[in-house]
């Protein structure tokens, strides 16, 4: 069996992307994994930010929304850390997928744990577009958790 020394838990802060912490923490907990948790930030403000250099607000808004997550992750990670969890966080800017599976090759990721579905909320669909995007272009093995 191949060592899980490196799992990837992606979230986007929403209650759906949550649903995958138990199972990637049991896994953590099995295999003394360490657990990456990735926040990707999709903010088109770098836009404004060259259209309207002269204003602060556009570059002040970016370093809040990025200190907010931040904040969500050291939460996490707080509550892991408690469970006996060896945690590592990362914020990025990006399209969501496209870092997810960035961050896999950056970090040499073993497993990503995804939750089917995050802020776009449940659907009939098997998975959401992020998780469905990263499960067909994943290098690695990618667990999809079903949300309750």
């Amino acid at each position: 069996m191949t060592a899980l020394r490196r799992l990837l838990l992606p979230l986007d802060g929403s209650s759906l992307a949550e649903d995958a912490i138990p199972l990637a923490t049991l896994l953590a907990k099995t295999f003394g994994s360490e657990l990456i948790l990735l926040r990707v930030l999709d903010l088109p403000l770098p836009t404004l930010e060259v259209k309207y250099p002269e204003n602060h607000w556009v570059r002040e808004a970016m370093q809040a929304t990025f200190r907010e997550a931040q904040r969500y992750l050291d939460d996490q990670e707080m509550l892991l850390k408690d469970a006996g969890i060896h945690v590592r966080t990362i914020v990025r800017d990006g399209p969501p997928a496209e870092d997810i599976l960035a961050t896999a090759t950056d970090e040499a990721v073993d497993l990503i744990v995804i939750s089917s579905h995050g802020k776009g909320g449940p659907s009939p669909w098997t998975s959401g577009s992020v998780a469905d995007k990263v499960m067909q272009h994943s290098r690695c093995p990618v667990l999809l958790v079903r949300n309750n």
